[in-house]
């Protein structure tokens, strides 16, 4: 049986171990973090576990970890010396390679070393093993996991792991000025898609106020078409790319292959948010790329997201589904307009 520690976003590991169920026959999955973190082993090879979930995209497992090497606790400094030991056993395949230290610590745990401190006790390690430690674009990640009596250790490609962030969480520096922390979700989302927004000519932002996505949007060099009857944030409006209309958006029209961008962060219902973007879609070019996210509040997140894309799948292909780390009772869908 080959091991796998899950990460979800907090409240929603369940789903993401539906997903894993569908994904893989006899499945053992046994908690970690609750709710969160979660240790799956698999019948399957690592090659298939980690090319199924590549190939699929599962929408709430946000980051995967292999476990190679489980060793228990002992509170002291043996948990680093055996932690070391462990490294040095893999040098054939660190050494050469640019390397990163992810270290993720349960609450309950009884490993008294900091992220920090572990880093640092490896930096020495890494060096042995003929290997470049780095903080951003590692070839490899050494994966450290102190659960509440154990310690997990495995080495991995950031892809492999879906993400080169410790447990997926990626982070970004809030900026002077910032209108909202909505601003990280799109740039999440552009991350996770590997778009670029700069190559939008123009974009519709439904349901923008106060701005954070026509903030960020405005700033790739994108003319913006703001709809909200709430009031945008002052710093915006006299932006020569910018057209504010204070309406809601199921009042206004446009001529159609109007925008090749249209972004949606509306706190409405599901169904709601998908009437009004499937109403305006005309206004897009074939073609034309969609980010939205979806709310999953008062319903079964499986079912309302099966449901969205049924209706958004007359309009748009849906190109992945994805819970980012900055969305909240929410996943984000990126989708393009059919070209008839």
């Amino acid at each position: 049986m080959n091991k796998w520690i899950g990460t979800a976003n907090q409240g929603y590991s369940p789903y993401a171990i539906e997903e894993l169920r569908r994904l893989f026959e006899r499945l053992k999955v046994s908690p970690l973090a609750a709710g969160e973190v979660f240790m799956v082993e698999s019948e399957v090879s690592p090659e298939t576990f980690v090319d199924t979930i590549s190939k699929e995209r599962p929408a709430f497992l946000r980051h995967i970890q292999p476990v190679d090497r489980t060793f228990e606790l002992q509170g002291n400094d043996a948990d680093l010396e055996r932690l070391a030991e462990a490294v040095s056993d893999a040098k054939s395949n660190l050494s050469g390679k640019d390397v990163a230290v992810h270290v993720r610590r349960n609450a309950k745990t009884s490993y008294p070393f900091s992220a920090a401190d572990t880093k640092a006790a490896l930096d020495r390690t890494l060096t042995e093993c003929g290997a470049e430690h780095v903080v951003q674009s590692p070839d490899l990640i050494v994966a450290v996991y102190a659960a509440e009596n154990e310690l997990h250790v495995g080495i991995g490609s950031p892809k492999d792991m879906l993400s080169d962030w410790p447990g997926g969480a990626i982070r970004f520096q809030r900026e002077e000025g910032q209108i909202s922390r909505a601003k990280f979700k799109l740039l999440e989302a552009e991350r996770e898609f590997g778009l670029d927004y700069a190559n939008f000519r123009a974009a519709l932002d439904i349901g923008a106020a106060p701005g954070g996505w026509t903030s960020l949007l405005l700033e790739r060099g994108v003319r913006v078409t703001a709809i909200d009857p709430g009031e945008l944030h002052p710093s915006l409006l006299g932006n020569k790319r910018l057209t504010y209309l204070k309406k809601n958006a199921s009042d206004v029209k446009f001529q159609p292959d109007t925008f090749d961008l249209l972004v949606c962060d509306m706190s409405w219902s599901p169904m709601q948010m998908s009437r009004l973007v499937l109403d305006l879609e005309q206004a897009l070019v074939p073609g034309a790329t969609a980010i939205v996210t979806v709310k999953l509040m008062h319903r079964k997140p499986l079912q309302t997201i099966r449901e969205v894309k049924e209706r958004m799948s007359t309009a748009f292909v849906i190109r992945r589904s994805k819970q980012l780390f900055h969305n909240r009772e929410e996943i984000t869908l990126y989708m393009t307009k059919k070209d008839t």
